[in-house]
């Protein structure tokens, strides 16, 4: 009866049941890395990359994941079309040497079954860190138009710039980075 029961509420929950690892690939047009931080002390500024790929596994039941997703820095969207060609110098980005940023994540905590935070490492400019992004919301559920299994997801983490070779104008710009990645993945 129990066990019913517990069946029931997951069922209803949208978590899938399975017992085996299941990969999702990222939605190219519902994926995107924001990222924020503190312009001279007046405002937060909030811009974004739109151009985020990658794949999740997961296994709700046996409390594992991972997630390996690669943002085209090229693809940065602040407003600002000179701030765009700026961000993707040597002093920032740097994108003629790097083309990408690169998260691999491998270890992923659980409050029941609910991924709650996943660790990895995160690599920008070459330069590779060990990163925990919580995430802050997370569902899984058919997805309405595709008739799939779909997950989503909001994970976040705070980097400090200059660790990745990217100090300019600190401490007038901010050096805390707040990066928040919002995903949509399609089971495969």
């Amino acid at each position: 009866m129990k066990k019913t029961l517990l069946t029931l509420c997951l069922l209803s929950s949208g978590i899938p049941l399975s017992h085996a690892s299941e990969t999702y690939v990222t939605d190219p047009n519902h994926t995107f890395a924001r990222f924020s931080y503190s312009h001279l002390g007046y405002s937060t500024q909030l811009s974004r990359f739109d151009k985020v790929s990658g794949t999740i596994t997961l296994d709700t039941v046996a409390h594992t994941g991972s997630a390996d997703i690669t943002i085209d820095p090229r693809s940065v969207s602040t407003g600002s079309d000179h701030l765009n060609e700026h961000l993707q110098e040597a002093d920032f980005f740097d994108t003629e040497k790097f083309p990408t940023a690169h998260f691999q994540g491998n270890h992923m905590k659980f409050n029941g079954t609910i991924p709650t935070e996943i660790d990895g490492d995160l690599t920008i400019k070459g330069i590779t860190h060990p990163v925990a992004l919580s995430i802050t919301s997370f569902k899984c559920m058919p997805h309405p138009m595709l008739h799939k299994d779909a997950c989503g997801a909001d994970a976040t983490t705070v980097v400090k710039r200059s660790d990745y070779n990217m100090s300019k104008y600190v401490p007038y710009v901010g050096d805390e980075v707040t990066i928040t990645v919002s995903v949509e993945a399609i089971k495969q």
